[in-house]
């Protein structure tokens, strides 16, 4: 079986996890069992589903449109030198930048409404899918291009024969890298100022000493930064195997 690994993992962390609470006799407000976890993610799914629908439609929007915007940069970084003098080391800096210290200002510049989550999401994953997409593209096999420059191809056929197909690989790895990381500028983001979201869930539990509800509200973003790994892990699969 394909995810009897993970399966076994699972169920191995499932079970020493039981056993540390067993063995320690933790209160349950500092460390839940697994079964008081799974009972309060039963008794309050409804809850936990209406605020993990709100940090999808944040983590899906951030998704698509810093991995668009990575895509664009990574061509324009490829096609100009001047780009690349200019705007590189302007992505390098912004990364030097502590996200937390971030969220507050863009809170105060977008609201606390849904865009402010969906830009730390989008600063979270530009750089990666940037980063990644530009190596490819500068990484492109030598004999491809002096072939395509002997049969007079103009650089736009180039570019979107030849440096992109090469490219897709690199760019698959950093939609992968954004899907697990773009849950955690969404989060990051309504812990800073939401209302909604698992984040504002986790806070509020939390708050209220509800440790098994936050406890299920952080298992319920992980179950869905998985399944979005794996979705874009298909997806990027199948666009490498559309591109030959």
């Amino acid at each position: 079986m394909r995810y009897a690994p993970a399966l076994a993992a699972t169920i191995f962390a499932l079970l020493l996890w039981q056993i540390i609470v067993s063995i320690t006799g933790l209160p349950k407000f500092i460390l839940p069992s697994p079964v008081l976890v799974a009972e309060a993610w039963w008794q309050n799914r409804a809850v936990i589903a209406e605020h993990t629908l709100v940090t999808a439609m944040e983590v899906l929007i951030g998704l698509a449109v810093g991995a668009g915007l990575g895509v664009v940069t990574a061509i324009q970084l490829a096609l100009s030198k001047a780009a690349r003098v200019l705007v590189q080391p302007l992505l390098v800096f912004t990364q030097a930048l502590p996200v937390f210290a971030l969220a507050p200002i863009l809170t105060l510049w977008l609201g606390y409404g849904l865009w402010s989550k969906v830009a730390m999401a989008v600063l979270i994953i530009y750089f990666p899918v940037t980063s990644a997409f530009f190596d490819g593209l500068m990484r492109t096999p030598q004999g491809y291009l002096d072939l395509a420059r002997t049969m007079q191809a103009n650089p736009w056929r180039i570019l979107w024969r030849i440096h992109v197909p090469a490219a897709l690989p690199s760019l698959a790895s950093g939609l992968r890298l954004a899907a697990v990381y773009a849950p955690i500028g969404a989060v990051i983001g309504e812990w800073v100022g939401a209302s909604r979201g698992l984040g504002y869930l986790m806070l509020l539990a939390n708050g209220r000493a509800k440790t098994d509800l936050m406890f299920a509200a952080m298992l319920t973003l992980g179950v869905f930064s998985v399944l979005l790994h794996l979705a874009v892990g298909y997806l990027t699969r199948n666009l490498g195997k559309d591109s030959r």
